[in-house]
């Protein structure tokens, strides 16, 4: 049995999984604002499945939002701010009294979806958070890449590529830079600078406002155009979407549709496709950290 935690901006969500990978409890709490408040969270959690299950995990994998920095091992990068610079992974394993990973919460989304979701088989994998942030993730050949400073795939805070005059320099965000792609393309940028939030504007468009068709096709170009250059750099064989943005009606024809003058080849192979476990990819990703049988 592994158990995963997904830790999210609004929620913090639990599963147990067994050996096959199939979910055998679930639950969620939402999310503290506070250190302290979020590791107690976490633990009762464990312990409530524990509980109904009679089940105990021998291990928990942990998906947050930032990562954990190699060189002082704190929380850094994350959204919920409340997390950084402290010591997150450490305090977990004191707290939880077993092995914890912990990785970015898009390298766990592309995981699970790697493994036996929407984009299994695949060689390249970049998954894509389209939510209340922005994030990615890459997974070649079912493992996670994190690169040499454990940042691979935070494509949510490279600045959106040929930016037009009115997007430059863009908004600020919440890392102090201004223009990063999660200002414009995840669901809180784009509420910010259209108005309108991901599921208002869908409706709005299909009863035929055209303002709110103008807005999303400028997001599905702000996406191609953001990803124009993930695909330039990683080129993989399937981009898999998550977050609330990726349920958005006609996002991938539209996206795909827009990639081709940007991306610097003859040809686009790479598929677009959205997630199959849903809200569920982060927590299975998380557990999915250690391989079944492993507990070190």
């Amino acid at each position: 049995m592994r158990l995963g935690i997904d830790f999210g901006g609004t929620k913090i969500e639990a599963a147990l999984l067994d050996s096959s990978g199939e979910i055998r409890a679930r639950s969620r709490v939402p999310t503290p604002r506070g250190y302290h408040a979020a590791i107690e969270s976490i633990v009762a959690l464990t312990n409530q499945i524990e509980t109904e299950t009679g089940a105990s995990a021998e291990t928990v994998g942990v998906a947050m939002p930032g990562s954990i920095s190699p060189v002082t091992g704190m929380a850094r990068n994350a959204n919920s701010t409340w997390l950084n610079g402290e010591p997150f992974l450490e305090d977990l394993h004191a707290a939880l009294g077993r092995p914890v990973r912990i990785a970015n919460d898009a390298n766990c989304f592309a995981l699970s979806e790697a493994v036996d979701g929407a984009a299994a088989g695949a060689g390249a994998v970049f998954g894509v958070i389209l939510g209340t942030g922005c994030g990615g993730g890459v997974v070649v050949d079912g493992k996670i890449v994190n690169g040499a400073s454990g940042v691979a795939g935070e494509w949510g805070h490279t600045p959106l590529p040929w930016p037009q005059a009115d997007e430059w320099p863009g908004p600020e965000c919440w890392c102090g830079r201004l223009g990063c792609m999660e200002t414009w393309v995840s669901g809180s940028g784009f509420k910010r600078w259209s108005g309108f939030s991901a599921e208002e504007a869908v409706k709005s468009a299909a009863a035929g406002d055209a303002k709110a068709k103008l807005l999303l096709d400028r997001l599905f170009d702000r996406i191609a155009r953001g990803l124009a250059v993930v695909i330039d750099v990683i080129d993989p064989d399937v981009i898999v979407f998550g977050g609330g943005v990726s349920n958005v009606e006609g996002l991938y024809e539209g996206v795909h549709a827009k990639l081709g003058p940007h991306v610097f080849s003859d040809h686009l192979a790479v598929r677009l496709v959205r997630n199959k476990h849903g809200d569920s990819s982060g927590v299975r990703g998380a557990a999915w950290l250690f391989a079944p049988g492993e507990t070190a």
